[in-house]
Protein backbone atom coordinates (compact mmCIF):
# COMPACT_ATOMS: atom_id res chain seq x y z
CA UNK A 1 0.00 0.00 0.00
CA UNK A 2 1.29 3.46 -0.89
CA UNK A 3 0.93 6.08 1.82
CA UNK A 4 1.86 9.63 2.72
CA UNK A 5 2.90 10.32 6.32
CA UNK A 6 1.99 13.56 8.08
CA UNK A 7 4.74 14.89 10.37
CA UNK A 8 4.39 18.67 10.23
CA UNK A 9 7.07 20.60 12.14
CA UNK A 10 8.18 17.45 13.96
CA UNK A 11 10.24 15.33 11.53
CA UNK A 12 12.30 13.42 12.45
CA UNK A 13 13.08 13.89 16.14
CA UNK A 14 9.52 14.38 17.42
CA UNK A 15 7.75 12.17 14.88
CA UNK A 16 8.47 8.70 16.23
CA UNK A 17 5.38 7.23 14.56
CA UNK A 18 6.56 8.49 11.17
CA UNK A 19 10.07 7.15 11.69
CA UNK A 20 8.74 3.81 12.96
CA UNK A 21 6.59 3.42 9.84
CA UNK A 22 9.51 4.34 7.58
CA UNK A 23 11.75 1.80 9.29
CA UNK A 24 9.49 -1.17 9.96
CA UNK A 25 6.12 -1.02 8.19
CA UNK A 26 5.33 -2.74 4.90
CA UNK A 27 3.93 0.54 3.54
CA UNK A 28 5.53 2.15 0.50
CA UNK A 29 5.94 5.75 1.70
CA UNK A 30 5.48 8.12 -1.24
CA UNK A 31 6.06 11.32 0.76
CA UNK A 32 6.41 12.79 4.23
CA UNK A 33 4.48 15.96 5.00
CA UNK A 34 6.47 18.55 6.97
CA UNK A 35 5.96 22.17 5.99
CA UNK A 36 9.21 23.16 7.74
CA UNK A 37 11.36 20.78 5.66
CA UNK A 38 9.64 20.87 2.27
CA UNK A 39 12.09 20.18 -0.56
CA UNK A 40 14.32 17.95 1.57
CA UNK A 41 14.37 14.16 1.72
CA UNK A 42 13.97 11.60 4.50
CA UNK A 43 17.52 10.36 3.84
CA UNK A 44 18.87 13.82 4.71
CA UNK A 45 17.79 13.19 8.30
CA UNK A 46 17.33 9.43 8.82
CA UNK A 47 19.65 7.55 6.47
CA UNK A 48 18.84 3.99 7.57
CA UNK A 49 15.13 3.87 6.58
CA UNK A 50 13.29 3.93 3.26
CA UNK A 51 13.79 7.26 1.52
CA UNK A 52 11.02 9.62 0.38
CA UNK A 53 10.61 13.29 -0.53
CA UNK A 54 9.47 15.73 2.16
CA UNK A 55 6.67 18.00 0.93
CA UNK A 56 4.63 20.90 2.27
CA UNK A 57 1.22 19.24 2.10
CA UNK A 58 -1.15 16.77 0.44
CA UNK A 59 -1.36 18.97 -2.68
CA UNK A 60 2.26 17.96 -3.39
CA UNK A 61 1.72 14.22 -2.87
CA UNK A 62 1.28 11.82 -5.83
CA UNK A 63 -1.55 9.31 -5.89
CA UNK A 64 -1.56 7.26 -2.67
CA UNK A 65 -3.91 4.86 -0.92
CA UNK A 66 -3.81 6.48 2.52
CA UNK A 67 -2.58 9.34 4.66
CA UNK A 68 -1.04 8.26 7.98
CA UNK A 69 -0.87 10.67 10.92
CA UNK A 70 2.79 10.19 11.86
CA UNK A 71 2.86 12.30 15.02
CA UNK A 72 1.94 11.25 18.55
CA UNK A 73 1.95 14.48 20.60
CA UNK A 74 1.63 14.53 24.38
CA UNK A 75 -2.08 14.03 25.06
CA UNK A 76 -2.76 12.66 21.58
CA UNK A 77 -4.72 15.68 20.39
CA UNK A 78 -5.48 16.78 16.83
CA UNK A 79 -3.77 19.94 15.59
CA UNK A 80 -6.20 22.01 13.52
CA UNK A 81 -3.35 22.99 11.19
CA UNK A 82 -3.50 19.38 9.91
CA UNK A 83 -7.16 19.66 8.87
CA UNK A 84 -6.54 20.85 5.30
CA UNK A 85 -4.27 17.87 4.58
CA UNK A 86 -6.73 15.36 6.04
CA UNK A 87 -9.56 17.02 4.13
CA UNK A 88 -7.61 16.92 0.87
CA UNK A 89 -6.73 13.26 1.41
CA UNK A 90 -10.37 12.31 1.95
CA UNK A 91 -11.53 14.36 -1.04
CA UNK A 92 -9.03 12.38 -3.13
CA UNK A 93 -10.51 9.11 -1.86
CA UNK A 94 -7.61 8.23 0.44
CA UNK A 95 -8.09 6.37 3.69
CA UNK A 96 -6.74 8.16 6.77
CA UNK A 97 -4.97 6.17 9.49
CA UNK A 98 -4.53 7.80 12.88
CA UNK A 99 -3.11 6.84 16.25
CA UNK A 100 -4.37 9.90 18.11
CA UNK A 101 -6.59 9.98 21.17
CA UNK A 102 -8.75 12.30 19.04
CA UNK A 103 -10.83 9.93 16.94
CA UNK A 104 -11.21 11.08 13.35
CA UNK A 105 -14.37 9.03 12.88
CA UNK A 106 -16.07 11.22 15.53
CA UNK A 107 -15.21 14.39 13.58
CA UNK A 108 -18.36 15.35 11.67
CA UNK A 109 -16.51 16.92 8.74
CA UNK A 110 -14.14 13.98 8.30
CA UNK A 111 -16.89 11.39 8.72
CA UNK A 112 -19.05 13.09 6.07
CA UNK A 113 -16.14 13.34 3.63
CA UNK A 114 -15.18 9.70 4.17
CA UNK A 115 -18.72 8.58 3.43
CA UNK A 116 -19.02 10.83 0.39
CA UNK A 117 -15.74 9.66 -1.16
CA UNK A 118 -16.00 6.00 -0.08
CA UNK A 119 -12.88 5.88 2.08
CA UNK A 120 -12.11 4.76 5.61
CA UNK A 121 -11.10 6.53 8.81
CA UNK A 122 -9.02 4.10 10.87
CA UNK A 123 -8.53 5.12 14.50
CA UNK A 124 -6.04 2.49 15.65
CA UNK A 125 -5.99 3.83 19.21
CA UNK A 126 -9.60 2.76 19.74
CA UNK A 127 -9.70 -0.43 21.85
CA UNK A 128 -12.29 -3.12 21.26
CA UNK A 129 -15.27 -3.27 23.61
CA UNK A 130 -14.74 -6.71 25.20
CA UNK A 131 -11.68 -5.95 27.33
CA UNK A 132 -11.77 -6.85 31.01
CA UNK A 133 -9.54 -7.22 34.04
CA UNK A 134 -6.54 -9.53 34.09
CA UNK A 135 -6.95 -13.12 35.24
CA UNK A 136 -3.27 -13.35 36.17
CA UNK A 137 -2.58 -16.14 33.68
CA UNK A 138 0.00 -14.68 31.25
CA UNK A 139 2.73 -16.74 32.92
CA UNK A 140 0.95 -19.94 31.85
CA UNK A 141 1.76 -19.56 28.14
CA UNK A 142 4.53 -21.66 26.60
CA UNK A 143 6.55 -18.69 25.33
CA UNK A 144 9.22 -16.87 27.29
CA UNK A 145 7.91 -13.32 27.67
CA UNK A 146 10.34 -10.41 27.29
CA UNK A 147 9.23 -6.85 28.08
CA UNK A 148 11.02 -3.63 27.20
CA UNK A 149 10.78 -1.04 29.97
CA UNK A 150 12.02 2.54 29.96
CA UNK A 151 13.65 5.27 31.97
CA UNK A 152 11.24 7.70 30.25
CA UNK A 153 8.85 8.06 27.32
CA UNK A 154 10.28 8.20 23.79
CA UNK A 155 13.59 6.50 24.55
CA UNK A 156 13.23 3.72 21.96
CA UNK A 157 11.22 0.90 23.54
CA UNK A 158 9.30 0.06 20.37
CA UNK A 159 12.47 0.21 18.27
CA UNK A 160 14.33 -1.99 20.75
CA UNK A 161 11.48 -4.52 20.79
CA UNK A 162 11.25 -4.76 17.01
CA UNK A 163 15.02 -4.98 16.61
CA UNK A 164 15.10 -7.86 19.10
CA UNK A 165 12.31 -9.65 17.24
CA UNK A 166 14.18 -9.24 13.95
CA UNK A 167 17.50 -10.39 15.46
CA UNK A 168 15.84 -13.41 17.06
CA UNK A 169 14.16 -14.43 13.81
CA UNK A 170 17.45 -14.06 11.93
CA UNK A 171 18.93 -16.52 14.42
CA UNK A 172 16.11 -18.97 13.73
CA UNK A 173 14.20 -18.29 16.94
CA UNK A 174 10.40 -18.39 16.71
CA UNK A 175 9.69 -14.88 18.03
CA UNK A 176 6.46 -12.88 18.17
CA UNK A 177 5.85 -9.16 18.71
CA UNK A 178 3.10 -7.86 21.03
CA UNK A 179 2.19 -4.26 20.06
CA UNK A 180 0.82 -2.04 22.82
CA UNK A 181 0.99 1.40 21.16
CA UNK A 182 -0.36 3.08 18.08
CA UNK A 183 2.81 2.83 15.99
CA UNK A 184 3.34 -0.85 16.73
CA UNK A 185 -0.30 -1.52 15.87
CA UNK A 186 0.08 0.33 12.54
CA UNK A 187 3.18 -1.72 11.74
CA UNK A 188 1.79 -5.12 12.75
CA UNK A 189 -1.87 -4.62 11.86
CA UNK A 190 -3.16 -5.76 15.26
CA UNK A 191 -2.79 -5.06 18.99
CA UNK A 192 -4.37 -3.30 21.95
CA UNK A 193 -3.64 0.42 22.49
CA UNK A 194 -3.10 0.15 26.24
CA UNK A 195 -2.88 3.87 26.92
CA UNK A 196 -6.47 4.23 25.72
CA UNK A 197 -7.84 1.37 27.84
CA UNK A 198 -9.84 1.85 31.06
CA UNK A 199 -7.22 1.69 33.83
CA UNK A 200 -8.72 -1.44 35.42
CA UNK A 201 -8.42 -3.23 32.06
CA UNK A 202 -4.82 -2.30 31.16
CA UNK A 203 -3.24 -5.48 32.52
CA UNK A 204 -6.07 -7.51 31.00
CA UNK A 205 -5.52 -5.93 27.57
CA UNK A 206 -1.88 -7.03 27.62
CA UNK A 207 -2.69 -10.46 29.04
CA UNK A 208 -5.28 -11.00 26.28
CA UNK A 209 -2.65 -10.56 23.57
CA UNK A 210 -0.14 -12.82 25.33
CA UNK A 211 -2.68 -15.59 25.86
CA UNK A 212 -3.77 -15.25 22.22
CA UNK A 213 -0.24 -15.67 20.81
CA UNK A 214 1.88 -17.12 23.61
CA UNK A 215 1.51 -20.77 22.63
CA UNK A 216 2.39 -20.02 18.98
CA UNK A 217 5.95 -18.79 19.62
CA UNK A 218 8.99 -19.68 21.72
CA UNK A 219 9.57 -16.03 22.66
CA UNK A 220 7.18 -13.10 22.87
CA UNK A 221 8.65 -9.59 22.84
CA UNK A 222 6.22 -7.11 24.41
CA UNK A 223 6.42 -3.43 23.50
CA UNK A 224 6.66 -1.35 26.68
CA UNK A 225 5.16 2.09 27.22
CA UNK A 226 6.06 5.07 29.39
CA UNK A 227 8.16 4.74 32.52
CA UNK A 228 7.50 3.66 36.06
CA UNK A 229 8.69 7.08 37.31
CA UNK A 230 6.78 9.16 34.76
CA UNK A 231 4.46 11.65 36.51
CA UNK A 232 1.75 11.17 33.86
CA UNK A 233 2.18 7.72 32.32
CA UNK A 234 3.39 5.43 35.11
CA UNK A 235 -0.02 3.74 35.41
CA UNK A 236 0.24 2.38 31.86
CA UNK A 237 3.77 1.11 32.57
CA UNK A 238 2.65 -0.72 35.70
CA UNK A 239 -0.33 -2.25 33.91
CA UNK A 240 1.88 -3.68 31.17
CA UNK A 241 4.44 -4.92 33.70
CA UNK A 242 1.85 -6.85 35.73
CA UNK A 243 -0.32 -7.92 32.80
CA UNK A 244 2.58 -9.38 30.81
CA UNK A 245 4.08 -11.29 33.77
CA UNK A 246 7.36 -11.02 31.86
CA UNK A 247 10.16 -13.53 32.41
CA UNK A 248 12.82 -10.92 31.66
CA UNK A 249 13.08 -7.16 31.19
CA UNK A 250 15.20 -5.00 28.88
CA UNK A 251 15.76 -1.45 30.17
CA UNK A 252 15.75 1.26 27.49
CA UNK A 253 17.33 4.69 27.91
CA UNK A 254 18.41 7.68 25.80
CA UNK A 255 22.04 8.72 26.16
CA UNK A 256 22.37 12.05 27.91
CA UNK A 257 18.76 12.37 29.04
CA UNK A 258 18.61 13.60 32.62
CA UNK A 259 15.03 14.87 33.03
CA UNK A 260 11.58 13.58 32.07
CA UNK A 261 10.67 14.57 28.51
CA UNK A 262 7.93 17.21 28.62
CA UNK A 263 8.13 17.34 32.44
CA UNK A 264 11.59 18.83 32.83
CA UNK A 265 11.17 19.69 36.52
CA UNK A 266 11.41 15.94 37.24
CA UNK A 267 14.91 14.42 37.27
CA UNK A 268 15.51 10.85 36.10
CA UNK A 269 16.76 8.53 38.87
CA UNK A 270 20.09 6.67 38.55
CA UNK A 271 20.02 3.57 36.33
CA UNK A 272 20.51 1.08 39.21
CA UNK A 273 17.44 2.57 40.90
CA UNK A 274 15.34 1.74 37.82
CA UNK A 275 16.49 -1.87 37.99
CA UNK A 276 15.35 -2.14 41.61
CA UNK A 277 12.07 -0.32 40.94
CA UNK A 278 11.02 -2.54 38.04
CA UNK A 279 12.10 -5.80 39.64
CA UNK A 280 10.57 -4.96 43.02
CA UNK A 281 7.27 -3.83 41.52
CA UNK A 282 6.98 -6.94 39.35
CA UNK A 283 7.95 -9.46 42.05
CA UNK A 284 4.61 -9.83 43.92
CA UNK A 285 2.86 -10.72 40.64
CA UNK A 286 5.64 -12.53 38.76
CA UNK A 287 9.33 -12.50 39.59
CA UNK A 288 11.54 -11.13 36.83
CA UNK A 289 14.85 -9.36 36.31
CA UNK A 290 16.47 -6.78 34.07
CA UNK A 291 18.81 -8.90 31.94
CA UNK A 292 20.00 -6.32 29.40
CA UNK A 293 19.74 -2.73 28.20
CA UNK A 294 19.13 -0.78 25.00
CA UNK A 295 20.63 2.72 24.66
CA UNK A 296 19.43 5.28 22.14
CA UNK A 297 22.58 7.13 20.99
CA UNK A 298 21.01 9.01 18.06
CA UNK A 299 22.09 12.39 19.43
CA UNK A 300 25.74 11.35 19.75
CA UNK A 301 27.79 12.35 16.73
CA UNK A 302 30.32 9.53 16.47
CA UNK A 303 30.40 5.77 16.88
CA UNK A 304 33.25 6.21 19.35
CA UNK A 305 31.14 8.44 21.60
CA UNK A 306 28.24 6.03 21.26
CA UNK A 307 30.40 3.03 22.26
CA UNK A 308 31.63 4.91 25.32
CA UNK A 309 28.04 5.72 26.26
CA UNK A 310 26.99 2.08 25.82
CA UNK A 311 29.90 0.92 27.99
CA UNK A 312 28.91 3.39 30.70
CA UNK A 313 25.30 2.23 30.51
CA UNK A 314 26.41 -1.41 30.78
CA UNK A 315 28.44 -0.57 33.88
CA UNK A 316 25.50 1.16 35.56
CA UNK A 317 23.15 -1.62 34.53
CA UNK A 318 25.54 -4.47 35.35
CA UNK A 319 24.29 -6.23 32.23
CA UNK A 320 25.03 -6.24 28.48
CA UNK A 321 23.69 -3.33 26.43
CA UNK A 322 23.77 -1.93 22.90
CA UNK A 323 22.28 0.63 20.55
CA UNK A 324 20.41 -1.71 18.18
CA UNK A 325 20.28 0.85 15.35
CA UNK A 326 23.91 1.96 15.41
CA UNK A 327 25.35 -1.45 16.40
CA UNK A 328 23.97 -5.01 16.52
CA UNK A 329 21.77 -6.65 19.14
CA UNK A 330 23.69 -9.93 19.47
CA UNK A 331 24.95 -9.58 23.05
CA UNK A 332 21.59 -8.38 24.32
CA UNK A 333 19.76 -11.15 22.50
CA UNK A 334 22.19 -13.70 23.93
CA UNK A 335 21.42 -12.48 27.46
CA UNK A 336 17.72 -12.96 26.77
CA UNK A 337 18.01 -16.38 25.14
Amino acid sequence: MQVAVLAHEKFPDRAKTAVGILRYADYDVAAVLDRDRAGERVADHVPDVQDAPIVAGMDDVPEVDALVIGIAPIGGGFDESWRPDVTTALERGCDVISGLHYFLEDDEEFAALAERHDCDLRDVRKPHEDLSVSDGVAADVDAEVVLTVGTDCSVGKMTATLELVEAARERGVDAGFVPTGQTGIMIEGWGNPVDRVVSDFTAGAVEEMIVETGDEHDYLFVEGQGSIVHPAYSAVTCGILHGSMADSLVLCHEAGREVVHGYESFDLPPIPEYVDLYEDLARPVHETEVVAGMLNTADLGSDEAAREAVEGFESELDAPATDPIRFDADDVLEAIL
